[in-house]
């Protein structure tokens, strides 16, 4: 094939996703999913109140385990290496790291929302 079909290919197929989409979705809107969502507060009121430390520890955990996922996506490359038990102690150690700081925000109440 060549360029123009598959820029022409693309398109067609891209517009009768969006159509598809369009088409089969089913959307009941009402004032929960009209009103924008803003930093775990009411976007509604005014911009000068206190506002919960938790949704930023929330979103800092989010980081930390989605960081945990780029440490450990090299791994299944690294054990067809000639000696991988290098690799294996060094996913073990920030295995242990991870688990060890999720145990302590656990114990320290960290992750419950509500008080």
């Amino acid at each position: 094939m060549n360029m123009t079909t598959m820029i022409t290919l693309t398109l067609i197929v891209s517009v009768l996703l969006m159509l598809l989409n369009n088409w089969l979705a089913i959307m009941k809107p009402n004032n929960e999913k009209l009103s924008p969502y803003e930093c775990g507060f009411d976007p509604l009121e005014s911009a000068w109140l206190p506002f919960s430390i938790r949704f930023f520890l929330v979103a800092i955990l989010f980081l930390l385990f989605d960081l945990e996922i780029a440490l450990l996506l090299p791994i299944p490359w690294a054990t067809q290496l000639s000696s991988p038990t290098l690799s294996m102690i060094w996913t073990m150690v920030i295995l242990t790291l991870l688990t060890l700081g999720l145990v302590y925000e656990w114990v320290q109440g960290g992750l419950e929302w509500a008080e």
